[in-house]
């Protein structure tokens, strides 16, 4: 928990700390990198740690990314330029990566299939809080000490988790995945293949109608360049001897659907994620504050409702309780745009309990089912794959809604954009009311238009359990526990 705590605080603590390192360091130009670096780098290792975590054991591999994620840390505050930063940001990212999936697995590992809703909404919690503390913990410590303690931070509690990791994790007893004397052959032209691609096509994502328009040559290059290695990296999978992705990811009808269904999950999350506060600030008129709460309650219902999910689909099964969480989740969506103008605040915060409960609903299910459907030497692979899925759908909504967006914008406030917006916030004072009014008009418009995407997004979801989900889950007896027989095919 420690563990988790630190990758998904570093995803957020950096963001209002922006101002002060800009100063310092310089480099506004390409400051987005400080995030986009980090969050390529988390992407396109998952599928690696995963295979690694499969062959070499999850302790290893954890182990590894608790000690780059440290040196990326020291490095960052280190740093002497923005270039420098970013770089550095890429080594934590690279750690980051095998915190995130690893952690997931060994949930899976220790915990018998009744127990593992518990622990994951435990690590739910962890990411929950810690994603909301991150931004304020940022404020305060550029604010009050120096932009460098936000990395410096992370030594203490990542020296713990590392001492408790060595000291109290104790594996379980893994089956061998060879035959004794054989050697281990780690497929490192398919693990470069996946990163050259994952980072050239996340670039064109996250970069996309931000450093450069959507049609330039940058955008158009990276976008082929992604398809053509995507084909190399194909082909180089299929030669291996263990591919670092093995075609059963996507042969198995239950782990393909899961992982297209937690990719909408990851794209429907940019709207309440990216566009809620900024909703919140300009609509409604709140503050940084208390336009964080309209978000955070979200967290505070996700993990309570997932701790609660194995007695649903103890029940009905896996694939039932996630198709009543998107149902819900979608109408939910769908209800965003009909809220009144301006409104009051508690409507899109009923809005947002509501939906987190829904989500708690769906997301759990899946991963826990998933994960119980493969016997150890393949939990790793399977578990990076679902997450790997899940970040490239939140590149994408990132993408395709900030697209959205600035349609909207610009159409409503003859060639505005998320930059104009970004610098009303800063100086609402700079419009005149009916300026103001207008602008407030087109957020609204916007976010709905974003809301509305979601809500497709979540009916992708639902179609995808729907159709290629198999109605019960092939849950292993080993994974299910033998005096666990009644869930055996849940």
């Amino acid at each position: 928990m420690l563990g988790m705590g630190l990758a998904a605080i570093d995803g957020t603590i950096v963001s209002t700390a922006v101002p002060q390192i800009v100063g310092d360091l310089g480099g506004l130009s390409v400051f987005s990198w400080l995030f986009s670096g980090y969050l390529l780098a988390v992407t396109v290792t998952l599928p690696v740690y995963g295979k690694l975590s499969d062959t070499f054991g999850r302790k290893p591999v954890l182990v590894t990314g608790v000690v780059l994620f440290l040196i990326g840390s020291l490095l960052c505050a280190g740093a002497w330029n923005m270039a420098s930063l970013i770089a550095f940001r890429i080594v934590q990212g690279f750690g980051g990566g095998a915190l995130q999936g690893t952690i997931q697995t060994i949930a899976a590992d220790l915990y018998p299939l009744k127990e593992r809703p518990k622990i994951q909404a435990k690590l739910s919690s962890v990411w929950a809080a810690s994603s909301v503390a991150g931004p304020a913990a940022g404020g305060l410590l550029a604010g009050y000490a120096d932009w460098r303690w936000i990395f410096l931070i992370n030594l203490p509690v990542g020296l713990v988790a590392l001492w408790m990791i060595v000291r109290h994790l104790r594996e379980p007893e893994r089956p061998a995945p060879r035959a004794p004397g054989t050697r281990v052959r780690i497929d490192w032209a398919g693990a470069l293949a996946i990163f050259a691609t994952g980072a050239l096509l996340l670039t064109a994502l996250v970069q996309g109608g931000v450093a450069w328009p959507w049609l330039s040559a940058p955008s158009l290059g990276l976008l082929a360049g992604a398809a053509v290695l995507g084909a190399v990296t194909v082909f180089v999978e299929r030669r291996a001897a263990e591919p670092i992705i093995p075609g059963w990811v996507w042969r198995r009808r239950t782990i393909s659907a899961v992982n297209l269904a937690l990719g909408a999950l990851g794209l429907l999350m940019v709207a309440p994620t990216v566009f809620l506060p900024a909703y919140a600030q300009s609509v409604l008129g709140l503050g940084p504050i208390a336009a964080g709460f309209v978000l955070s309650v979200m967290t505070l219902s996700w993990p309570i409702s997932a701790a609660f999910s194995n007695r649903v689909y103890g029940r009905i099964g896996f694939r039932l309780t996630a198709v009543i969480g998107i149902s819900l989740a979608l109408l939910l969506l769908l209800a965003f745009p009909f809220l009144p103008f301006p409104g009051e605040p508690w409507q899109p915060a009923l809005i947002m309990l509501l939906l987190g409960a829904a989500l708690g609903l769906f997301q759990l299910p899946l991963i826990v089912g998933v994960q119980s459907t493969v016997p150890y030497e393949e939990r790793g692979t399977t578990t990076a794959s679902v997450l790997f899925c899940r970040q490239v759908g939140q590149s994408v909504g990132a993408a395709v809604f900030g697209a959205v967006a600035n349609g909207v914008l610009a159409a409503r406030l003859g060639g505005g954009d998320l930059d104009t917006l970004a610098r009303a916030l800063d100086d609402p004072g700079s419009l005149t009311a009916g300026a103001m009014d207008g602008l407030r008009h087109a957020v609204d418009a916007a976010v709905d238009h974003v809301f509305v995407g979601a809500a497709g997004a979540a009916a992708l979801a639902l179609v995808v359990l729907l159709t290629l989900a198999p109605r019960r889950f092939p849950v292993l007896k080993e994974a299910a526990g033998a005096d666990r027989g009644e869930e055996a095919n849940a």
